[in-house]
């Protein structure tokens, strides 16, 4: 058994290569091998996201506060409450982040392969983020 005590792990700023606007990540957990899942609370202020990425694995979204926004490459963008479970299939692109007036935050949970557990794309534009609504 391993206790991973709330604050152990520091936040870190959501880099800018990965995301458009301000974004904490606040690790916690990353399992030992051979188990490979890892999980990080993220934290989106109104209008930021993740850049188009895909999960070689998949990748579940647990919300638990705010509204947010979720988009799968051809389709919609969808609005997230808390509560929603949001899965991405393994190598679908895809982005997710807060609505434009109100923050998000989500548990992610994905799992690496080969040590990866995520490839990161371009960036989601303003016309991207506000279409399909």
């Amino acid at each position: 058994m391993d206790i991973q005590r709330a604050g152990a792990k520091p936040s870190v700023k959501g880099p800018a290569e990965w995301f458009t606007g301000t974004v904490r990540i606040d690790p916690l957990f990353s399992a030992p091998a051979p188990a490979r899942a890892a999980g990080a609370a993220v934290t989106f202020e109104p209008g930021a996201r993740t850049a188009w990425h895909t999960h070689p694995l998949g990748q579940t979204l647990i919300v638990t506060a705010g509204l947010g926004r979720v988009q799968r490459e051809g389709g919609p963008v969808e609005e997230i409450r808390p509560g929603d479970v949001v899965w991405f299939a393994p190598g679908e692109r895809h982005w997710h982040g807060a609505s434009p007036s109100t923050a998000m935050t989500h548990i992610a949970i994905q799992e690496a392969l080969d040590g990866k557990a995520v490839d990161w794309l371009d960036h989601v534009t303003d016309a991207q983020y506000d279409t399909n609504r």
